[in-house]
């Protein structure tokens, strides 16, 4: 455990030199001086670019470590919740509506999203705490807030709208700056911080949930402890940098060979390597040999697709 997180440190390190370096634009290690004027590059485009990654990462990845324990799944992913659509929602609602030309309005409409989600998803699932009808409910929340994202998109009243919306919807960094990084990482480090809360509970409930229920859990607080952290660090990363699927999903799966099944032992080594995982693949669509950059939540999918068929094949084999 202790080696493998300062393994990991040490490649988040290189990624985020790597990162601050890498574009379609190399900046080499000797501009990086305030007297050179190509270090305002890195001031204003690269370091808060990798400062998102770097933080996005960590939240989908610990937000997929925490579902996956909660729910007992190693195909639960912080999408199941219905949290990444309702945070999509609502920033496509903001462009629909046209209140997207305040920088503070896009995210703003987004953590809307996700709260009402949230609001809707402990309500529906009510105070039984029940792991079948809180995925019940996230799935019915999920293709609800789908569906009126299609329908934001047809109804779209100028194509410059549509196309705006389908874009954002593709998920990327491109052109984020600190202000993006001021909204979103305080409202990281909320979530991360009520998600490791939950690493005990977690572990107790791998024991089934009445015996958690004898040994002190209490199911509807921990419930609520899931939802709140996964809204705030969910929604704080669609809110920034549009929708990034299955890190949350994928992560988890990397790095439970090397510290075990114990749902708390799972969460740091996840948090660390989602942001690994997010930085390289950031760094890695920006240095590509194509005439537009490649969008981030394109390139997470191309990987986490076939990644996820591999989880169902190996299942399906382990149950014959």
């Amino acid at each position: 455990m202790k080696r493998l997180t300062i393994g990991l440190l040490v490649l988040i390190l290189l990624a985020a030199a790597l990162s601050v370096a890498a574009g379609k634009v190399w900046v080499p290690l000797n501009a990086w001086t305030a007297a050179d004027p190509r270090s305002i590059i890195i001031v204003e485009l690269r370091l808060p670019r990798t400062v998102l990654a770097l933080a996005i990462g960590a939240a989908l990845g610990l937000s997929g470590a925490v579902m996956q324990g909660y729910l007992r799944n190693p195909l639960a992913d912080p999408g199941l919740f219905g949290v990444s659509s309702g945070a999509a929602l609502g920033a496509v609602l903001s462009l629909f509506f046209g209140y997207a030309a305040q920088a503070w309005l896009l995210p703003a409409f987004a953590l809307a999203g996700a709260g009402a989600t949230m609001a809707l998803l402990a309500m529906i699932a009510g105070r039984s705490g029940s792991l079948v009808l809180f995925t019940l409910a996230g799935l019915i929340l999920t293709s609800i807030a789908g569906s009126m994202t299609a329908l934001a998109i047809s109804l779209a009243p100028t194509p410059f709208v549509a196309s705006e919306i389908v874009t954002w919807l593709m998920g990327a960094l491109t052109d984020r700056s600190w202000n993006d990084v001021q909204v979103a990482v305080p409202l990281i480090a909320i979530g991360s911080a009520i998600l490791a809360t939950t690493a005990r509970s977690l572990d107790a409930l791998t024991l089934g949930e009445a015996a958690a229920r004898s040994i002190g859990v209490d199911p509807r607080r921990l419930q609520l402890a899931v939802i709140a952290g996964t809204a705030l660090t969910v929604g704080a990363a669609v809110a920034a940098a549009g929708v990034i699927g299955f890190v949350g999903l994928i992560v988890p799966h990397l790095v439970r060979p090397f510290v075990g099944s114990r749902p708390s032992a799972i969460l740091l080594p996840s948090a660390l390597g989602g942001a690994l995982l997010v930085t390289l693949a950031d760094s890695l669509v920006r240095i590509a040999p194509t005439v537009s950059e490649l969008r981030l939540g394109i390139a997470m999918s191309l990987l986490g697709g076939p990644f996820f068929l591999v989880l169902l094949i190996r299942m399906r084999r382990g149950l014959a």
